[in-house]
């Protein structure tokens, strides 16, 4: 895993980074307690050339950013430590380097899991953190940052409709990531259209789905990929069938970087670290 850019110090907390094939610009979200913004970090000059505030919008916990192949940028305000949120919020924006064509106000999709009936639920239960998602054939899917007392690495699996409106994620599946919660925990995930490959991040692994039937992530071919390299990482995003770009949070005097994982070296058996 190669290092990119040191980003810069307004995005001490980032959650969220996407990129639209054709551009240099990697467009990137902050998580809670800052403003509605979107930011277009330029990989030329390694510096936040564009700002977009999205209009009607309120940054409750912002953790993730998906795309889909039209040009639409979906903003995940889904962060849910306590499992306690009854407001889950997607925005979707037109193309941010796009100003011209770029739509005033945001559509909103609301969403609650179909299977939480407490809020919060009893610690054993708290199953509903979301910190990640993707766009793919006219639906979302979320992947769950297992919480819960006594952890067992399952992530849960939802789908709603990338629609406009109010809606029930229903729950269609689960991925057991692991019994390592520190090493474990679902923080971003990414698909590249062309090829419907998806990445699972947590703060030292990526998990790569390829070859599944309909939405059976798990059922199809997983990779697992040990980074060697423990920080908070929060934000992932393919720029090409085999390669991620990955992105860290400030901690303890470390990270807020823009790293490149190139998937054909790992399979080579090449050091990644």
């Amino acid at each position: 895993m190669q290092v990119i850019a040191d980003l810069p110090g307004s995005m001490k907390e980032v959650s969220g980074i996407e990129k639209f094939p054709n551009e240099d610009y990697v467009w990137m979200i902050n998580d809670s307690r800052n403003p509605p913004e979107v930011y277009g970090f330029d990989l030329n000059t390694q510096k936040i050339e564009r700002t977009i505030r999205v209009k009607n919008a309120s940054n409750i916990d912002w953790e993730d950013l998906a795309t889909d192949t039209i040009g639409n940028l979906y903003i995940g305000d889904f962060g849910n430590n306590r499992s306690e949120r009854e407001d889950l919020t997607i925005y979707a924006v037109s193309h941010p380097g796009a100003a011209e064509k770029r739509r005033n106000e945001p559509l909103v999709t609301t969403f609650k899991f179909e299977d939480q009936k407490d809020f919060p639920p009893e610690q054993k239960d708290l199953s509903f953190d979301v910190e990640s998602f993707i766009f793919l054939n006219d639906n979302f899917y979320l992947f769950t940052r297992n919480r819960a007392k006594k952890f067992d690495g399952t992530t849960k699996i939802y789908r709603l409709p990338a629609q406009e409106g109010d809606f029930e994620a229903k729950l269609i599946g689960s991925f057991k990531t692991g019994d390592d919660q520190s090493d474990c925990e679902v923080t971003s995930a990414a698909v590249h259209h062309p090829s419907g490959k998806i990445a699972l991040l947590s703060y030292n692994k990526v998990w790569i789905f390829s070859d599944y039937p309909d939405d059976d992530f798990p059922s199809g071919t997983v990779t697992e990929i040990k980074l060697d390299h423990k920080s908070q990482k929060e934000s992932i995003c393919f720029i090409s069938e085999n390669a991620l770009f990955i992105a860290d949070e400030r901690s303890r005097g470390e990270g807020r970087n823009l790293y490149l994982l190139n998937l054909e070296t790992v399979s080579k058996g090449e050091d990644e670290d």
